[in-house]
C-alpha cells in the first residue's frame, strides 16, 4: 500500500513560520552550481522554507536532465538555469566548468538585481568560488553573503585525485576567501561547524548547523515492487552520485563476494547519475555482475521511492577518508526515512546520523561489508528493528522540520551584520 506524502507527519515548525512570516519583505538570491533545482533536495528545502517565511527567493543553478527550462516559477521560487559545458573530469575539466558557471552566475545575478532585486546572496558550494559573484554586490550594493557549506573542497579534491599540489593549494585559498567573505555560515553538521570556526576563523555566533534532513511530507513509502529484484531473493539499494569518491568500486567488490563466494541470491539496484557511471558499468561487467546490478541512472522520485521502499538493506560505500569522515551524506537520512537498515564503513558523521540504524564495516574492507550485508539479509527481525530506530530518529530529530528554526535564525543573524 502506498503511503501518501505528508499523510503521517506533522510539521509544527514550518507551520509556525508560515503564520509568523519572520522574513517578510526579505529578498534572497541563492546560487548553486553542481545540481539543478528542484533536484537538489537540500537547497529546495531551504527555498521553500524561506518562501514560507515571507521572503522572495530567486535561484541560479545549472540545467540538467529533466530541468532544461531557462526559467521556471515553482512553489513561489524563481529559478534561473544556465548550461554547463560538460560533466567535469580532471583538473582542466573543472576549470572549464567553473569558469563557465561563474560567467553565467554573474550574468544572471545582475539580471535578478535589476528586476526583483535581493538583499542577501546565499552561495552553496562546491565550488568555493561563488564569493567572486558576491564580492561586487557586497562592496558596492551593501548586500549580505551567506555561505552554505555543503562540501569541504580541499578534502574533496584530495579524495578525487589522490594527491595535493597546486590545485589543492588553490582549493585551500578559495575556501579561506569564501569564509572571509561570508557574513554568516550555514554548516551541514558539527564537523563542518568546527572547520568554519578554525580554518574559517568565524565567530561561533555566526555559524549555524542546518542539517540536510529529509522532508517527510514529500517522501512516499510504497509497497515493494518485485520488478527491482530481477527475480532474486534479496534486494540491496543505493541512492547517490556515481562519482570516483563515492566508493562504488568497493561496493561492487562486496557484491561480487556476496553473490559468488557467499552464494546470496541478491540484486543490487544503484540509483543515480554521475561522471563514473560508465566506468562502473564496465567494472560490473568485468566482475560478472551484469545480471546482478541494475544501474538506473538519474531517476525520477517515483523510481527512487520505489527502490528504497523495495530494498531489504541499503548501503553507503563511501570510502573512509578525511572528506567522507567529516561529511553528512543525504542518502543515510533518506534510507532512515524509509525505515531501511544500513551498512556503511565507519565514518564519524555517518555514525552520528545513523547510530543504531546502521552496521559499520571496517575501513574500506569490502569483505567485512559483504559480511555485514549478509548478516542483515539473514535476519529480518533485526532489519525491522534497525529500520524502525532510524525512522524514529529522523522523525524526532533529523527531519527537515527540525532544521527550519536554525535556518531562519541564520537569516535573521545576517541582517544584524
Amino acid at each position: 500500500m502506498k503511503v501518501a506524502a505528508g499523510s503521517e507527519f506533522a510539521t509544527p515548525r514550518m507551520d509556525a513560520v508560515r503564520r509568523a512570516r519572520p522574513l517578510d519583505g526579505r529578498r534572497v538570491l541563492i546560487i548553486v552550481e553542481n545540481l539543478p533545482l528542484p533536484f537538489d533536495r537540500r537547497v529546495w528545502h531551504e527555498c521553500r522554507t524561506l518562501t514560507a517565511a515571507g521572503a522572495e527567493v530567486s535561484v541560479i543553478c545549472p540545467t540538467g536532465k529533466g530541468y532544461e527550462a531557462e526559467y521556471e516559477f515553482l512553489d513561489g521560487v524563481h529559478i534561473h538555469r544556465h548550461p554547463l559545458p560538460l560533466d567535469a573530469k580532471g583538473a582542466s575539466g573543472y576549470l572549464l566548468e567553473y569558469g563557465a558557471a561563474l560567467w553565467h552566475e554573474m550574468r544572471l545575478a545582475v539580471k535578478v538585481a535589476r528586476t526583483r532585486g535581493f538583499d542577501t546572496i546565499q552561495g552553496c558550494n562546491p565550488p568555493d568560488l561563488i564569493f567572486l559573484v558576491a564580492w561586487p554586490f557586497k562592496l558596492f550594493g551593501r548586500k549580505r553573503y551567506i555561505f552554505d557549506h555543503h562540501d569541504i573542497n580541499p578534502e574533496l579534491y584530495e579524495a578525487k585525485f589522490g594527491r595535493r599540489g597546486f590545485f589543492w593549494k588553490l582549493m585551500v585559498l578559495f575556501e579561506r576567501l569564501n569564509f572571509r567573505t561570508a557574513d554568516v555560515v550555514i554548516s551541514t553538521n558539527r564537523s563542518y561547524r568546527e572547520i568554519a570556526m578554525t580554518r574559517g576563523s568565524k565567530a561561533s555566533d555566526d555559524v549555524f548547523v542546518v542539517r540536510s534532513g529529509p522532508d517527510l511530507t514529500r517522501l512516499e513509502r510504497m509497497a515493494p515492487d518485485p520488478k527491482w529484484r530481477n527475480g532474486r531473493e534479496h534486494l540491496v539499494g543505493y541512492v547517490g552520485v556515481m562519482g570516483d569518491q563515492e566508493g562504488l568500486d568497493l561496493l561492487l567488490e562486496s557484491a561480487r563476494e556476496l553473490v559468488f563466494e557467499r552464494g546470496y541470491d541478491t540484486q543490487f539496484v544503484l540509483v543515480g547519475g554521475g561522471p563514473a557511471l560508465d566506468d562502473l558499468r564496465t567494472m560490473a561487467a568485468d566482475l560478472g555482475l551484469t545480471d546482478h546490478v541494475t544501474f538506473t541512472g538519474r531517476a525520477p522520485d517515483a523510481d527512487l521511492f520505489s527502490v528504497l521502499s523495495s530494498s531489504d538493506v541499503c548501503v553507503n560505500p563511501d570510502r573512509v577518508n578525511p572528506m567522507n569522515d567529516k561529511s553528512t551524506m543525504n542518502k543515510i537520512l533518506e534510507y532512515m526515512a524509509f525505515e531501511k537498515p544500513i551498512v556503511q564503513f565507519d565514518v564519524t558523521e555517518g555514525r552520528y546520523s545513523a547510530e543504531a540504524a546502521s552496521l559499520y564495516a571496517a575501513s574500506n574492507d569490502t569483505s567485512d561489508m559483504a559480511g555485514k550485508i549478509a548478516g542483515l539479509l539473514d535476519d529480518p527481525a533485526r532489519r525491522a528493528e534497525m529500520g524502525a530506530y532510524g525512522r524514529a530518529r529522523v522523525e524526532t530529530e533529523l527531519s527537515w522540520d527540525h532544521q527550519v528554526d536554525t535556518l531562519i535564525a541564520a537569516y535573521q543573524r545576517v541582517m544584524e551584520k
